[in-house]
């Protein structure tokens, strides 16, 4: 299967609390608890056990791989339905640039990383 994200993903494995945003950016004060599968600089990957509508909107306190809290608005954008939970891509919509730089450069040190191991792979075979 092709893929056609615009940025790679990243496995990420942390439990989120969403923050229901409605009209004129008003909290709701009603939590959703989701986990995150994988994460870009563009958006989350994540599942849970409860029904939410594509095309909303959340706040979230999201910690990524160097324990630092990004804080970030998510448009809900995909849903596909399981057996015992639901899978959702969100976008995100309000995030810094200092925090979107955080993710791309994590990203970077990644890939030098799975480079480095497949040269070595290579070099014994």
């Amino acid at each position: 299967m092709e893929e056609r994200r615009r940025c790679k993903r990243l496995a990420l494995d942390v439990s989120l609390e969403l923050e229901r945003l409605d009209k004129g950016g008003i909290t709701t004060l009603k939590y959703v608890h989701v986990e995150v599968s994988d994460l870009s600089k563009t958006g989350i990957g994540f599942h849970c056990n409860q029904d939410l509508e594509v095309g909303t909107f959340y706040n979230a306190k999201l910690q990524i791989w160097t324990k630092e809290v990004i804080d970030t608005i998510l448009k809900i954008v995909r849903k596909n339905a399981g057996e015992d939970e639901i899978q959702y891509g969100a976008a995100f919509v309000g995030m810094t640039d200092t925090d979107a730089l955080k993710i791309e450069i994590y990203q970077m040190f990644d890939d030098a990383k799975h480079d480095e191991e497949e040269a070595s792979q290579n070099e014994e075979a």
